[in-house]
């Protein structure tokens, strides 16, 4: 069956492809969390020095066990990036007094987003309030991560959607901290493109730094693609499927969202597309093994360089 990430790829020979796909990589992020922290030497050691790396804010856990693990990750070299959900802040106090600690200790980013909780337990029940009390300018936060929604939003509709984008857009060119977007994950690079260029006839020219899923077993895939509300994703990923009664057996991964992303920026104009960031879903030191390995180059393209496979373990 002919995917979207095959037709791209047709165009495309293995060199210049795998080529592209190690330099795309190259400056990608990923994700921990707090349930991670006895394995961050691991997962340290097959990342790159000064690459990017998420401090998710899981259920049942404290901010400042975020705050933690974000010092950490950046006296081990690497850039640390943690999240701060809006609805998770008691007070601005709150706010600045995390976001002050983050500082001291060199952290000059975050991911600011609503979270999944359904009531805020302060004043910001979404990311424009946080935005709004200058905290991030007066504690010296240097870049702020957005979330974008390719495929949608479970219950905000696509015109509120973009409006919080535009805003967010001026926010940066009045305050000079960059902000940038970092999708949700997906499994269709077409709607990635399609959604860029409604950004671009909308003025909005965020940088986009892409969501993808990492090496992970697909009834996982499919249980977070669920709770995110990733409708269109998720039915194509079913119809990929030839029986659900075997998802159990069945890993998805990565290399054909590669691929089509790939491809799909070779062949438009893509400028704003600037690097990968993957969702580990608990698995991080598996995604940063693999990540190792693409890097490395370690891999080898199918004869219609549709997908690839792993040629050797990462060093």
């Amino acid at each position: 069956m002919t995917t979207p990430a095959t037709s791209m790829a047709e165009a495309v020979t293995q060199e210049v492809l795998k080529a592209g796909i190690i330099k795309f990589v190259a400056g990608a992020s990923i994700e921990i969390t707090p349930h991670d922290e006895a394995r961050l030497p691991e997962v340290a050691a097959y990342l790159s020095p000064g690459a990017t790396v998420y401090i998710a804010h899981p259920p049942r856990r404290q901010l400042p066990d975020v705050v933690r693990l974000a010092i950490k990750v950046q006296k081990l070299g690497f850039l640390a990036r943690p999240h701060i959900l809006s609805r998770e802040l008691q007070s601005e106090r709150h706010l600045r007094s995390a976001l002050t600690e983050l500082n001291a200790a060199g952290i000059e980013q975050i991911l600011l987003v609503a979270g999944d909780q359904n009531f805020a337990a302060g004043p910001f029940p979404s990311t424009l309030e946080v935005l709004n009390t200058g905290a991030t300018v007066d504690c010296g936060i240097k870049i702020v991560g957005v979330a974008g929604h390719p495929e949608g939003h479970p219950v905000i509709g696509p015109s509120l959607l973009w409006d919080a984008l535009r805003i967010k857009q001026s926010f940066a060119e009045r305050t000079g901290i960059e902000v940038q977007v970092v999708t949700q994950f997906g499994f269709n690079p077409q709607a990635l493109f399609d959604w860029q260029r409604h950004a671009h006839e909308l003025d909005i020219s965020l940088p986009v730094h892409v969501g993808i899923a990492g090496p992970t077993p697909l009834p996982k895939l499919i249980h977070f693609a669920m709770q995110c509300g990733i409708g269109a994703s998720l039915r194509t990923l079913m119809k990929s499927t030839s029986a659900l009664t075997h998802l159990a057996r069945v890993t998805s991964t990565p290399e054909e969202m590669l691929v089509g992303l790939v491809c799909g920026c070779e062949a438009r104009d893509a400028a704003t597309i600037v690097k990968p960031h993957f969702y580990c879903f608990g698995g991080s030191l598996e995604t940063a093994r693999w990540l190792r390995t693409m890097a490395e180059g370690s891999f080898e393209l199918n004869q219609d360089c549709s997908r690839f496979k792993v040629s050797k373990e990462a060093s």
